[in-house]
């Protein structure tokens, strides 16, 4: 047990270490490279020029920084890695004895290979941001939406049919089988997980903390199932997320991303299907569901009521922004809002 928690500790303080050493110089990078972020003016429905005007300073600040973040994760990877296969030698020198690795087919292959794979396809879809190149200067919504369910759909029957995974676990009524129906479902949590999180990356480090706190309590969570190395991994990008917003926070010298957003609301969502804790992942992910549902509420009433909106913006800080709330402040608020969430929905998991 207690090589366990030395190993979780370490990975936490390794994490965001080593993160804190590279942004500086990643933050260089990226603005040599002039990768620096454009401001649409176009959205979903018709023109964002009140987006625009609101946000029209951020424009060229460098984007794309979770790129360093998943570089910290795999070099932690490797290192856990080599560390394991050096563990005689390690043992006599500190007389104890290391028997995790990162790399693990039980707990940690499919969470890494998300954060890489989804992390990519953020990429592409920032990078044309950046590069203005394409007709929507921006990968398009049916193009990223069949990227994404395709992979997903893989992992849904990696878990459905060579995992065993079809119910899930409701505190009080159990487990509730839903047979192949668990396919849709984990498309579902999957691609609403990770395009919440991309809706409600609009403001320096909201998102970032938001889902430092659920990664934090998942690293609780899974350590309480003694899944010790993926507890190990979500502290590891809870550590990232630490270091990023130091640089993060309002005045952002570095922005996310899509890289980072699709990613990380992904991997959450895979490590909550993992678990079979969904409910308590839906109440943390309370503020993220409902930034999406504000999208969505806009979205039909400028079609089913010519034009006219319930929010100035959406989604929903942006409207917050629009009524001339400090953006500190809001993101401050929601911060406080998510702490609590995630600890709500921390003690619910724990009631199985």
């Amino acid at each position: 047990m207690s090589n366990n928690l030395f190993f979780i500790l370490a990975s936490l303080v390794a994490s965001f270490s080593i993160t804190f050493f590279i942004m500086p110089h990643g933050i260089g990078f990226l603005k040599k490279l002039k990768m620096g972020k454009q401001i649409r003016e176009e959205w979903l429905i018709g023109k964002a020029t009140e987006f625009a005007k609101l946000h029209g300073s951020k424009a060229g600040t460098p984007t794309m920084g979770w790129i360093f973040i998943i570089l910290t994760v795999m070099i932690l990877v490797c290192i856990s890695f080599a560390v394991n296969l050096a563990e005689p030698w390690i043992q006599d020198i500190f007389w104890g004895s290391i028997k995790n690795t990162l790399w693990n087919r039980n707990e940690t292959y499919l969470v890494v290979f998300t954060l890489i794979s989804v992390g990519l396809i953020g990429f592409i879809d920032d990078y044309l941001n950046i590069r203005w190149i394409g007709k929507t200067k921006w990968l398009s919504a049916r193009v990223k939406t069949i990227f994404l369910i395709s992979f997903w759909l893989l992992w849904a029957y990696w878990f459905y049919a060579k995992l065993g995974f079809s119910s899930i676990n409701i505190p009080y009524m159990g487990e509730i089988d839903l047979d192949y129906l668990y396919v849709p479902l984990f498309v579902l949590i999957l691609y609403s997980g990770a395009n919440s999180v991309n809706i409600t990356d609009g403001l320096d480090g909201l998102a970032g903390g938001l889902l430092l706190f659920q990664y934090a309590a998942y690293g609780f969570i899974t350590y309480s199932m003694w899944l010790y190395i993926l507890s190990a991994f979500c502290l590891i990008v809870a550590g990232a997320l630490m270091a990023f917003l130091w640089f993060n926070i309002h005045p952002a010298q570095v922005f996310m991303g899509d890289t980072g957003s699709l990613a990380l609301g992904a991997t959450l969502a895979v490590i909550a299907m993992m678990t079979d804790t969904l409910l308590g992942f839906i109440i943390m992910s309370s503020i993220f569901i409902f930034e999406t549902l504000s999208v969505i509420i806009q979205m039909l009433s400028k079609k089913l009521r010519n034009g006219k909106k319930i929010f100035r913006i959406a989604p929903f800080h942006h409207h917050l922004e629009a009524i001339w709330w400090q953006e500190s402040t809001i993101v401050m608020r929601l911060w406080l809002i998510g702490m609590i969430l995630a600890i709500i929905g921390t003690m619910v998991i724990m009631i199985r």
